[in-house]
């Protein structure tokens, strides 16, 4: 008996031992293995864009495993049979009808968040699918997912247990703020930045961080959109390695067009809100500079940064404008919106696109009044000047006052000379924009003047046409006219015009007066009501 009881013991305990063993195992399991991309390399090479013959693909920096091992329990006991019974009610809706479907019930925002990472696991994991577009997630979301289910708080903001994706150049507290770059890798920072400040005090959940052209694409010269060494290169959805992501906000126009998120944040200097809008398919918001607070986002130009947000419809756009700004935008969605009382510059050059005449005429049949346009010829000299000085010295600001204290870099300059300890690493593509800022010796009195002219010139671009003919917006396409509308403070807000016959996605940009982004999401609302255009990738309707 007294063999039995420690022959029971000993096996007890080897089979804890065991269990253990198996379960730290389990939670050791290799989620993803970097594969020989040689041949994938070797094909890009033959890109007609020069901008799209990658050095590589994959990050050599970002261990992925490290980011999806922390949730991967969770989301792994997530069930296909459930992902499927949600997918009608989650995917391509708008917040509202999420909404709705929590309230009734139907879902939890315990589920909402686990339906959007079941989403990046089964696709950022898949080497044949990946978009490299995620380079931190959120150990926590899902306890404050499951805290908002317990909240009984009434008159909530929409935005409430919204799962939410930042661009990686946006302070969140818990996360990296990396900006792409290796020298900022370890930049834990201690404080949001303002906007996300705003977006949690109105119960939006921040799911993660996303991948961007690495300083915001004021780094290298020539090189691909969409890459940094922290991130690896992203990759569009609707044809990967086959067209530009756009830049610099990639990550958040490549997760918002497969639904990784309810919606994304992304910031703009001069079309890095609206390029990768256009090229993805879905509603970009570069708001007039000053709208939203620029604390603690890292920074090119404080005379031009923005953030803005980037969503599949413009409900969800005037939602989280809202809920960036503390104001009353997403009372839009209660008003009557028409385009029959709207008056629409176009420009003659652009009507030679078969999607922007037919959209053109689309508005004019709806009842909107077109006036052509020839595009004003005045330059931009200096605009780079801008952008190397303001830089020069709001970087250095940035890592005194808002990064973590165990960066070391306190400079450009420092910058510069780490990424020299590994250029291979570092900065594959070179730093020669940064070479630029550097070599940048135009005085102060100078830069004075370059920067009330390019003022100047940005308000007449637009202002004259559209004091002389009443215009409500000019229609742009894509990023085309975007460093006009920044120099200029003039608001933009892209959407989905259509599909080339490569299947390449094009952009409708409606340009407003400055401080006028509720008329611009009225009107985009009256346009998308009328002509819905957005349809998801083909690979990422799973």
């Amino acid at each position: 008996m007294k063999f039995t009881y420690s022959f029971l013991l000993l096996s007890t305990f080897f089979l804890i031992i065991s269990c253990k063993t198996n379960s730290e195992e389990k939670e050791q399991e290799i989620l993803w293995t970097a594969y020989d991309e040689t041949l994938e390399l070797e094909m890009q090479q033959e890109h007609q864009n020069s901008r799209m013959q990658f050095e590589l693909i994959q990050s050599k920096v970002l261990d992925k495993n490290e980011v999806y091992q922390p949730l991967n329990k969770e989301v792994s006991s997530f069930t296909n049979e459930r992902y499927e019974a949600l997918k009608p009610l989650i995917l391509e809706q708008d917040i509202p009808t999420i909404q709705n479907h929590i309230k009734d019930k139907s879902l939890t925002y315990e589920e909402l968040t686990l339906f959007y990472l079941k989403r990046i696991y089964k696709f950022e994991l898949d080497s044949t699918k990946t978009l490299n577009a995620i380079i931190a997630l959120n150990d926590g979301v899902l306890n404050e997912a499951r805290a908002k289910d317990k909240d009984t708080t009434t008159n909530k903001h929409p935005i409430f247990g919204m799962p939410i994706l930042l661009k990686d150049n946006i302070n969140t507290k818990g996360m990296a703020t990396t900006a792409g770059a290796v020298a900022l890798k370890n930049n834990y920072t201690t404080e949001d930045a303002k906007l996300v400040e705003n977006l949690k005090s109105n119960g939006a959940l921040i799911l993660g961080k996303l991948n961007l052209s690495e300083w915001a694409y004021y780094f290298c010269d020539g090189c691909p959109l969409g890459y940094s060494a922290i991130g690896g290169q992203t990759l569009n959805p609707y044809g990967r390695k086959a067209f530009e992501t756009g830049g610099s906000s990639a990550g958040s126009g490549v997760a918002t067009a497969v639904n990784y998120a309810v919606a994304t944040v992304g910031s703009e200097t001069a079309g890095s809100i609206i390029s990768p809008s256009s090229q993805n398919s879905v509603v970009g918001l570069k708001p007039t500079i000053g709208l939203i607070s620029g604390d603690g986002i890292v920074p090119i130009s404080h005379t031009l940064d923005t953030a803005g947000p980037m969503t599949k419809n413009v409900t969800d756009n005037a939602i989280v404008l809202d809920a960036m700004t503390s104001l009353n935008y997403k009372s839009i969605l209660e008003e009557n919106v028409s385009l029959t009382t709207k008056t629409f510059g176009v420009y003659k050059r652009l009507l030679n696109d078969s999607i922007y005449k037919s959209t053109v005429k689309f508005l004019e049949d709806s009842g909107a009044t077109i006036v052509e346009l020839d595009e004003p010829e005045l330059p931009l000299d200096g605009f780079l000047t801008l952008l190397n000085l303001e830089m020069k010295d709001d970087v250095p600001s940035y890592l005194s006052s808002y990064a973590s204290k165990d960066i070391t870099v306190t400079s450009l300059e420092d910058v510069m000379a780490f990424n020299n300890k590994d250029s291979v690493l570092h900065m594959p593509y070179n730093q020669e924009l940064f070479d630029g800022i550097i070599a940048d010796s135009t005085s102060v009195e100078e830069f004075e003047a370059i920067k009330s002219t390019l003022l100047s010139n940005g308000n007449a671009f637009f202002q004259d046409d559209m004091k002389a003919h009443q215009l409500d917006a000019i229609l742009s396409i894509n990023n085309y006219h975007s460093a006009y509308a920044a120099v200029g403070f003039h608001p933009c807000l892209a959407m989905p015009m259509g599909y080339k016959d490569t299947g390449e996605p094009i952009a409708l940009t409606f340009i407003g007066a400055p401080n006028t982004e509720r008329e611009l999401l009225k009107m985009g609302l009256a346009f998308e009501t009328a002509r819905p255009i957005r349809v998801l990738p083909e690979n990422y309707k799973d």
